[in-house]
């Protein structure tokens, strides 16, 4: 070990490997190399993964390693629903499972999951954990469970029916009507719907956040920001970037506004080279695309991307046909754009672009012709939803295999939509919005590809059309993006009057 430290005091390189990387540590920290002790903690830090990550947690409360630390913990709470199946969450102390459960950072889809995992922790020592149930069972937000599952699961165990504390925890909840006792967990993700139509065809600046763990939307609007609908939206290394659509004026535009997440304040970028309406924005290779359009005279087939870095925008090759009222995504390191209008009929083609060549190809059409069409990646696949087939807004939809180069009809929507907003939320297909044939709606619904089901969501506060989505994650203020406590007590209190 000495010979790696004498090495790295004349090269300043180490080679820190699996077998040598804790004892180096170890040794850096006792002769204070903080130096060598920083390339270590970046070793552990990329090899962080379900099975170790517990491990290293504990082992940085030995040692001043703050970072290491925030990310070994960070990585436990993301990762919880893997994590606890390793060896390692079962020997945690009592304390140490209550304080990670405790967190509202834990990422889990359904609380049922830190239910099952105090179990599975009591059940690896039952003798010496069984009196910790209600320590545990408090941390666990039952008020977040379906009834029927607390019936049929929690009130069943044996853990729970033998304790008179755990016994009246799950009572007081099962009483309780407004089913806010505990509060929400952090999504690990949010769901922006952002500007568009209202049902007065009046342009509107309102940005809706939806918290898919509340089933909540909250009004996060800068009223400074001016409205805009037809536009694209996309997330990418902290802001939100709402490119071209129609002002207030409802004349296309090439105007681009970035939204910094950390300061919530608006600032105008470089603008794109041609003025686009009904544009199509996706993000690939850490950069924004948009594609087609209309420019207030003409469908476009022009295509241009943003890098961030320089604020500059490069054209692309154009694509093979004109369209506004197209959308488009992208998929293993290539964009998909589909359906669309061309000036003169509703589209039934789509094409692929690949940054490489810098060439679209055409791939198989659609089922059916679909403009005002949600495009977006799922499942590996490219699912085309919604949508106006020239004669009426649609509910059906499609997925493309790009293996096959072919299209598969899937399960309808509930509601027919088009112009409305679609993206991914973990693991759910969401689409928000939209023209439903008679007027706007708020309608939100959620396709699940593994039950092949759709679901209604929580309505969005305002019906729009014209609007556009993006997801945020990873933010270091998620909480402000999700409804406070309070409100969602009130908001419930509100229902039951």
């Amino acid at each position: 070990m000495m010979k790696l430290i004498i090495e790295f005091a004349y090269t300043g390189s180490v080679d820190v490997t699996e077998s040598n990387a804790l004892r180096l540590f170890m040794a850096a920290d006792y002769l204070d190399i903080e130096e060598l002790m920083q390339i270590c903690c970046n070793f552990f830090e990329k090899r962080l993964c379900p099975h170790n990550c517990i491990g290293i947690w504990q082992f940085t409360k030995n040692y001043y390693t703050p970072e290491l630390y925030l990310r070994a913990l960070d990585y436990v709470l993301s990762h919880f629903e893997e994590v606890v199946f390793g060896e390692e969450f079962l020997q945690l102390s009592a304390q140490d499972v209550s304080y990670i459960i405790s967190s509202d950072k834990l990422n889990v889809r359904q609380e049922a999951a830190v239910f099952e995992a105090i179990i599975r922790w009591i059940a690896h020592e039952p003798q010496e954990r069984e009196g910790y149930a209600d320590l545990l069972l408090s941390e666990v937000r039952l008020s977040m469970m379906p009834k029927e599952y607390i019936k049929s699961h929690v009130l069943s165990n044996k853990l729970v029916t033998d304790n008179l504390r755990c016994r009246a925890m799950v009572s007081k909840v099962i009483k309780c009507k407004n089913r806010t006792l505990s509060q929400p967990r952090l999504p690990s993700a949010i769901l922006l719907a952002i500007g568009g139509l209202s049902s007065s065809m009046d342009l509107t600046n309102v940005i809706e956040a939806f918290n898919i763990r509340a089933n909540q939307w909250m009004n996060i609007t800068n009223l400074s920001e001016p409205p805009r609908a037809y536009h694209g939206a996309a997330y990418l290394d902290g802001y939100v970037y709402c490119v071209g659509g129609v002002d207030q004026v409802f004349i296309a535009t090439n105007s681009v506004r970035r939204f910094n997440l950390s300061t919530r304040t608006w600032q105008e970028v470089a603008p794109m080279y041609y003025r686009r309406g009904n544009v199509s924005v996706t993000v690939l290779n850490w950069c924004i695309y948009a594609i087609g359009g209309y420019d207030g005279h003409t469908r476009l087939s022009s295509a241009e991307f943003y890098q961030p870095e320089t604020n500059q925008w490069l054209e692309t090759a154009p694509m093979h046909e004109q369209r506004s009222d197209a959308s488009c995504t992208a998929l293993n390191g290539k964009i998909y754009i589909c359906g669309g209008f061309d000036e003169n009929e509703h589209l039934q083609t789509a094409e692929c672009y690949n940054p490489e060549t810098n060439q679209w190809t055409q791939i198989s059409p659609m089922i059916t012709r679909r403009s005002g069409v949600g495009v977006i990646a799922y499942d590996n696949h490219v699912y085309a939803v919604g949508g106006f087939d020239g004669t009426a807004c649609l509910q059906t939809a499609e997925v493309y295999n790009p293996h096959t180069n072919t299209w598969r009809h899937m399960s309808s929507m509930m509601t027919p939509r088009r112009n409305f907003g679609i993206e991914v939320v973990e693991d759910r297909l969401f689409v928000v919005g939209g023209f439903n044939g008679f007027t706007s709606t708020s309608n939100v619904e959620y396709y699940d590809s593994e039950t092949n089901q759709w679901s209604q969501a929580c309505d969005m506060d305002v019906s729009r059309l014209a609007l556009s989505c993006c997801v945020l994650s990873g933010l270091p203020n998620m909480a402000y993006y999700t409804t406070p406590r309070h409100l969602l007590y009130l908001q419930t209190l509100y229902k039951y009057e």
